[in-house]
């Protein structure tokens, strides 16, 4: 179905593999497209509860953009590759569903990007990250700019982004750009357990917690307001009456995600 993705649904978990290990999982045009079309299934396939991004082998998340296809970028075709690029990253960040980054290796430029639009991020012990970009003359143009600093605050990322430096794993974590670091052999089955554990909660709420949260950096809407029409929502769900009901009972929910 795709020629630079790998995907696999098991238990509620759709794991999308980026498959160009050879060119260190770089997202060329194509890839991104197939990212687009790939969340399209994620929006509509009930079965899918959670998704895992990650990389082919243990070198690199994605890194960076294929270079070989900025040959002939100007002022307009440029700005529509931005835009097409943080199209794509915005269907990410705002789907409903939790998306979680298992960053194996290097996530450079497109690929930081990349990881900065999933709601969370799982590191191993060799991953780093970086946005490169103006070592080539150009600046983040998938979101990075405007993603970053939600993360690490303005004033890392002015740094970060300006001196072109390589964050590690420990590092990233201590900054904001990490959740977890753990080793290789530890990344899937640390996003799954996180996943799993997600999965015991009500379905509405964690959709709301995204979209609420997302809100908050939205300059044009009010993330309070927002936050009180989430919660109003989920009052009147039949999830919101059941975990009552199981507190009441001292016994666990057992959600219907309605």
């Amino acid at each position: 179905m795709y020629n630079n993705l790998l995907t696999h649904l098991e238990h509620g978990i759709f794991t999308v593999t980026i498959n160009r290990p050879e060119k260190h999982n770089a997202l060329n045009f194509e890839t991104l497209h197939e990212l687009d079309q790939v969340f399209n299934v994620i929006y509509e396939t009930e079965e899918i509860k959670g998704v895992i991004i990650t990389g082919k082998g243990e070198k690199a998340f994605a890194a960076g953009a294929d270079i070989s296809e900025f040959d002939g970028l100007n002022d307009i075709n440029g700005r529509k590759a931005s835009e097409r690029g943080q199209e794509i990253f915005d269907k990410i960040e705002n789907c409903f569903k939790p998306v979680i980054a298992a960053v194996n290796g290097y996530a450079l430029g497109g690929g930081c990007e990349l990881a900065l639009a999933c709601h969370i991020r799982v590191v191993s012990d060799n991953a780093s990250f970086g946005q490169p970009e103006v070592n080539l003359g150009l600046i983040p143009g998938y979101g990075g700019t405007q993603r970053m600093p939600q993360l690490i605050g303005k004033g890392r990322a002015m740094e970060l982004l300006m001196t072109a430096d390589y964050v590690n794993a420990n590092h990233a974590l201590q900054i904001g750009l990490a959740n977890h670091v753990v080793s290789i052999d530890n990344l899937i089955p640390q996003c799954k357990a996180i996943l799993e554990k997600i999965f015991t909660k009500a379905p509405l709420a964690i959709s709301m917690v995204i979209e609420a949260i997302n809100v908050c950096y939205d300059n044009q809407s009010d993330g309070y307001q927002a936050e009180a029409n989430y919660f109003g929502h989920c009052c009147d769900t039949s999830d919101f009456k059941e975990g009552v009901l199981a507190f009441k009972e001292k016994r666990k929910a057992d959600f219907s995600g309605k």
